[in-house]
């Protein structure tokens, strides 16, 4: 029998809550996913105003007043999140700002040294390094096709944007910032889970400006110089930082780190489409071929029911906002599952 009678009462069997229980879940994966790639199309669409931007201002007073900017609106916005960053939020926030700040200032300084083409490959690389570290650090186990999907969209990259390497000092430089952007999306899906994403993301961003201020200080940080440069802080500040890290903090509870890295591969598809659209570049058929294959790749291992999204890495946790009570009990004690001892090194 499906059900039990008991007296005018139909008791429901488990097996429906299960069903309700893996259909909430598979749609909380999707709008995730669907987060990922608004993130994405938001990181493509401000690399023109990025570049126009820099031109006139020192890289790292923009980086400055770009994370300082977006932590000041988001607590602005939601004065109360200063209450909610107990002493483990802090802790993550911190640790997983360090490596979002480490990401962008080895990124800025391998640009002194290379071309802009060949950064976006090489940073794009994180696709690969991201299962890797994963099953050195943690030992997940990843399916083949979750390796063929990382490997089918870092070919879509070099497609889209490698035309000749020399390796010296600012392709070394990039190649560790792309290690950084690794240990971030690791870092997000190991802590985020059970935390105000809200909290975790001003933690980020205020840990990532104190770190680019120290980068500024040497000659000091000078405010944006023109209309245009005050627009592109804001909109970089607003959109590409505070919304943007936000959205993927809460993602990062729903779906793996790896899958995630496959799905941020669609921030070069973007700019591309962008710099067609806005800068007026010509869209080449390598461009085209290498964005068919990161929408191979992102579609192969996102698929419902794919063998990557059934494979024995460690799925994402949180699916539901924990009690308060059982967040301020997570707080007091870090239990193994969300502190790994690569990190319980680095917050002790």
């Amino acid at each position: 029998m499906n059900g039990v009678m008991n007296g005018r009462f139909r008791l429901r069997p488990a097996r429906d809550d299960s069903v309700r229980a893996d259909s909430a879940h598979s749609r909380l994966r999707l709008t995730a996913v669907v987060g990922l790639l608004l993130v994405t199309a938001v990181w493509g669409a401000t690399f023109l105003v990025v570049k126009d931007a820099t031109v006139g201002m020192p890289v790292f007073d923009f980086l400055t007043w770009r994370f300082a900017l977006a932590a000041v609106v988001m607590a602005a916005i939601r004065p109360s999140v200063v209450r909610r960053i107990d002493r483990g939020t802090l802790a993550r926030g911190a640790g997983a700002g360090f490596l979002l700040g480490m990401s962008y200032i080895l990124q800025t300084l391998g640009l002194q040294n290379t071309s802009a083409a060949v950064s976006g490959f090489l940073t794009g690389l994180f696709v690969v390094i991201t299962p890797l570290l994963a099953w050195a650090l943690f030992r997940q186990h990843l399916s083949l096709t979750a390796w063929a999907a990382a490997i089918t969209a870092t070919a879509g990259l070099a497609l889209i944007t490698l035309s000749g390497v020399s390796f010296g000092s600012g392709e070394a430089l990039t190649l560790v910032c792309a290690v950084f952007f690794a240990l971030h999306l690791l870092a997000l899906g190991r802590w985020s889970p059970g935390r105000d994403a809200y909290a975790l993301t001003v933690v980020q961003l205020t840990t990532a400006s104190l770190m680019c201020l120290i980068g500024a200080a040497p000659h000091g940080v000078r405010p944006p110089q023109s209309g245009s440069t005050w627009t592109a802080v804001l909109v970089t500040a607003v959109l590409a930082s505070a919304f943007a890290y936000m959205v993927q903090t809460w993602a990062q509870k729903h779906v793996t780190a790896t899958q995630a890295a496959v799905v941020l591969t669609m921030e070069p598809v973007f700019a591309g489409l962008f710099a067609v659209l806005v800068g007026g570049e010509r869209l080449t058929v390598s461009t085209l071929v290498g964005g068919a294959l990161v929408v191979t790749a992102m579609f192969v291992i996102e698929v419902p029911g794919s063998p990557s999204a059934e494979s024995d890495e460690e799925p994402p946790q949180g699916s539901e906002e924990p009690s308060q009570g059982s967040r301020n009990q997570d707080s007091d004690q870090d239990s193994d599952q969300s502190k790994p001892a690569l990190w319980a090194k680095e917050t002790s």
